[in-house]
């Protein structure tokens, strides 16, 4: 049975960063985050905030997602920092789309810049709108308890989806499907060092692996286009187990997507090993009692103390450090 031991490394030389040393695990399942945290393929920050930066200040009229538009916000991918959504688009790595997308929409109601058929908001309606905005900063994607209007429910309800497919498009266009054709050509220039041979190596090991990612899955292009490209093995008894997403109109917060995998195939928490960039993956990982490996860049001062504050268990620049057989046998 695999096992992760922290003895194993303790006070030997090397890149991992200790957070909350996990002792001694058995491991039998690993949850990967795709995108940062293998995968170099979907360079999406900058054009997110470009996409929610529009919703937020554009109106949201009928057209907002016009053909014209999407050509319009593609030129202005990268050109100006946009201060708000910029900062967003890094604290939130690992939410939900749509959660990003409601995001965006509910600034767009707070600074007044929808249409008039949403109406004006009471006090009282304003304050529980204000809320959601920042708890979705602080990572949260479930508001059930936070009453609502009924146009401001349905106005989000029908512009999320259609914000979110807007973004997907922005995004294949400007990086996404150039990126896809480099990878084809040199797949390994695409990936974290190491992530192939460590996910050949937890397999062979044992670890049963899944990719879960916020991205939608579908069988032609996408996310699962991405993976196949990059080398992946993707089906039943191989390398990757199956890859598990979300949908254009449904949101799965990572949590859910994770307890659903343990519910399903009868997994117990406490023997996962979760492995991401995004706080939602690490919050999970803390919430259900797995432990956490968070791939961070040296130089994202801010998502290192966030993932610290979450709990994470180790950090990691990027998979190839021998220590992280070690911990792992």
């Amino acid at each position: 049975m695999p096992t992760l031991d922290h003895s194993r490394i303790d006070g030997k030389p090397g890149r991992i960063e200790v957070v909350n040393p996990a002792g001694r695990r058995t491991i039998t399942h690993v949850m990967h985050d795709i995108d940062g945290t293998h995968s170099k393929i979907r360079e999406w920050p900058p054009i997110m905030s470009v996409t929610l930066h529009w919703a937020m200040t554009g109106g949201l009229c009928d057209d907002f997602d016009s053909d014209e538009n999407c050509r319009r916000l593609i030129q202005q991918v990268g050109r100006q920092p946009l201060a708000e959504t910029d900062k967003f688009c890094i604290e939130s790595a690992g939410l939900s789309a749509l959660t990003q997308m409601e995001f965006a929409i509910r600034r767009a109601v707070q600074m007044g810049n929808v249409p008039a058929e949403v109406g004006p908001l009471t006090e009282t309606e304003q304050r529980g709108n204000d809320q959601i905005i920042r708890r979705i900063w602080a990572g949260e994607e479930r508001f059930d308890d936070v009453a609502q209007p009924a146009q401001l429910q349905a106005f989000i309800a029908e512009r999320t989806p259609r914000l979110f497919r807007l973004y997907e498009t922005i995004l294949n266009k400007a990086c996404r499907d150039r990126n896809t054709a480099a990878a084809r050509k040199d797949p390994q220039a695409w990936q974290f060092a190491g992530s192939m041979e460590f996910i050949r190596y937890l397999h062979e090991i044992g670890c049963v692996n899944y990719f879960v990612t916020g991205a939608v899955i579908y069988p032609e292009g996408g996310m699962y286009e991405e993976v196949q490209v990059l080398g992946f093995d993707v089906g039943p008894d191989r390398t990757v187990e199956a890859v598990y997403g979300s949908t254009w109109d449904r949101k799965m917060p990572k949590v859910e997507v994770m307890r659903e995998l343990c519910e399903t195939h009868g997994i117990d928490p406490r023997t996962v090993l979760v492995l991401g960039d995004g706080r939602s993956e690490i919050q999970a990982a803390v919430d259900m009692g797995s432990v956490a490996i968070s791939r961070l860049d040296p130089d994202v001062g801010r998502l290192h103390e966030l993932h610290r504050q979450i709990g994470t268990n180790y950090i990691v620049e990027d998979w190839s450090d021998p220590l992280l057989r070690e911990l792992i046998q």
